[in-house]
């Protein structure tokens, strides 16, 4: 009972906290938003990172990445993460090094003041339009075009099985055949518990962990080989989640 209590206070202090903070850096922000890209996403993350930076202690939630070292200099990455809490969309975009976007639903983009951050950090798909989906998908290519990694969960939404990871959709892997680039396989670590999927205005404190994996390249591949790349890619994910949960 008490830690439902506390859970409560802790998930309001978390949004006031955060509600906070996002006006404190909205007006530099929505002046980004009206540069250019590749421009405006770096101008976007370098303060959304001092952000986070900020307000993920202060939470009680610190952010710990391991695997830096597996983004070489000047490459462009199709970044592909397990998905379980809402809070895995603030980490993974700060803490993604480089210029990063990622997938929204069109919905976000409807929110007052909170859609100018999704628009600038993602790019918007209504998946119940045909033509929503084809054209996130050019959209997609072009940020990649522009040098900006594209951070995908191929789960497609979050995890609310007990196992590691739920099956993938095939998107993030054809996205990185048709253009040729690398995946980097990324793993996010206990942000499930800090926002439960089955309890609602409830969360808890605990630190995060953001590990990426080593490249996969994607170079002569076609189409055909979705299937296999997105099969090796879950096996890697698995593999390593649970030889980490038994640490």
């Amino acid at each position: 009972m008490l830690k439902n209590i506390f859970g409560r206070i802790f998930a309001l202090y978390a949004l006031l906290l955060f509600a906070g903070t996002m006006l404190v850096i909205f007006i530099p922000i929505w002046i980004i938003s009206y540069w250019p890209d590749p421009k405006k996403t770096k101008g976007f993350l370098a303060i959304g990172r001092i952000w986070m930076k900020v307000y993920m202690p202060l939470i009680g939630c610190p952010v710990i990445r391991k695997g830096l070292e597996n983004f070489a200099p000047g490459q462009t990455y199709v970044v592909v993460c397990n998905h379980n809490s809402l809070i895995d969309v603030p980490v993974t975009t700060a803490g993604i090094p480089g210029p990063n976007k990622t997938l929204a639903k069109a919905s976000m983009g409807k929110i007052p003041l909170f859609s100018v951050l999704y628009k600038i950090g993602g790019i918007m798909v209504d998946r119940s339009s045909e033509a929503s989906r084809k054209q996130s998908v050019e959209d997609m290519k072009h940020a990649l075009s522009l040098g900006m990694h594209m951070l995908l969960y191929p789960e497609g939404t979050r995890n609310r099985t007990n196992e590691p990871l739920k099956e993938f959709y095939d998107g993030a892997f054809a996205l990185a055949i048709d253009t040729q680039l690398p995946i980097i396989p990324s793993l996010l670590f206990h942000t499930r518990k800090i926002i439960p999927a089955e309890k609602k205005l409830s969360a808890w404190p605990h630190h995060i962990e953001y590990h990426f994996l080593q490249p996969i390249p994607t170079t002569g591949m076609t189409r055909e080989d979705v299937p296999a790349l997105k099969e090796k890619i879950f096996r890697l994910m698995w593999d390593y989640f649970i030889a980490k949960d038994k640490q």
